[in-house]
């Protein structure tokens, strides 16, 4: 995550509350293990919420985008309403 906040103008508090809040989601899943996947999911989720260039930013290594057209597409995707939000 600070890589990808790196250089952005979002508050250190902010980014420690989203740190806290991944923990949170973390522990009351109530597994006793937790995949690395499962972990760069949050932390897309809440990268999202912070700031739109960090997540793309994270989203380009976690998702590891192999081309260009990988990464229009998901530009494109964020672009687009949610379908809970069209409903």
């Amino acid at each position: 995550m600070s890589i990808a906040l790196r250089k952005r103008a979002v508050e250190p508090d902010r980014i420690e509350r989203a740190i806290t809040g991944i923990v949170r989601r973390v522990e009351s899943s109530g597994q006793t293990e937790v995949t690395s996947q499962q972990v760069g999911e949050l932390v897309m989720d809440a990268l999202s919420q912070l700031d739109q260039v960090a997540y793309i930013r994270y989203a380009s290594v976690y998702r590891n985008f192999r081309e260009a057209r990988d990464f229009e597409d998901f530009v494109e995707g964020l672009n687009e309403p949610d379908e809970e939000e069209v409903e």
